[in-house]
């Protein structure tokens, strides 16, 4: 039987690649999303349409509602930082970090492995493009697998559990380079924080600066429809 891995799906570029990857590993793929009061929760669409995509063997789609906690521009009506200057974006944390959020991820993701009897856990995380997230560090992936083999009931009968990130130390031109060579269709995927009804990438928050610099560098025609197009 093939072993189980739970993904964190999004819908964007990092953890697309990432459900690819643990697809070619040979898991048995449970993808997991979350609608939490993004600003931009158009993203789950782009999540079911990769998950299907992928046969993955459950997509499940957890709602909770960090909006009523705030402190985000992502839960909020605050001012989306847009048209910045790419070499500033990853140098402070931005408004657009959610607080506690890849911990909430991760907790419910381990509970859910935990019932599939899965013992890895895969997240898109990437700390060179979002260096600037503290939850995206490889300090903070170590510190919570070391907490998920001490406070699981998996864990302290000695089956550990491990927390992958693949994308860690990858740019968003190698993550490209990688996913293509996977066979990921990156225009299923979408990376806006402030989308528009219709679902196009607005072109000019710090995501789709990321998203654009990267297939740029990658040498790859970027297929994301953008309102108007800024470069």
């Amino acid at each position: 039987m093939k072993k189980k891995a739970v993904v964190l799906l999004s819908g964007g570029i990092d953890s697309t690649t990432t459900l690819a990857i643990a697809k070619n590993q040979g898991f048995e793929v449970y993808a997991i999303s979350f609608r939490y009061g993004q600003r931009h929760y158009i993203e789950l669409d782009a999540a079911k349409q990769i998950a299907a995509y992928s046969k993955v063997k459950r997509h499940l789609i957890l709602e909770i509602d960090l909006k009523a906690i705030g402190g985000s521009a992502l839960t909020s009506n605050r001012e989306l930082p847009k048209d910045r200057h790419i070499e500033k974006i990853p140098q402070e944390i931005p408004i657009t970090y959610v607080p506690g959020r890849n911990i909430i991820f991760l907790s419910l993701a381990l509970a859910w492995a935990e019932v599939l009897g899965a013992y890895d856990i895969f997240i898109g995380a990437n700390a060179i493009d979002f260096s600037g997230y503290p939850d995206c560090r490889p300090q903070f992936l170590a510190a919570y697998e070391k907490m998920a083999n001490l406070g699981t009931k998996t864990g302290v009968e000695g089956k550990k559990i491990n927390i992958h990130a693949p994308l860690i130390k990858s740019t968003k031109s190698q993550i490209i380079h990688k996913g293509i060579a996977l066979g990921v269709d990156y225009s299923m995927t979408l990376s806006c924080y402030d989308p528009s009804a219709e679902g196009k990438a607005c072109g000019k928050c710090d995501s789709c600066l990321l998203r654009k610099k990267g297939f740029q560098e990658a040498g790859i025609p970027d297929p994301t429809i953008y309102d108007q197009e800024y470069f």
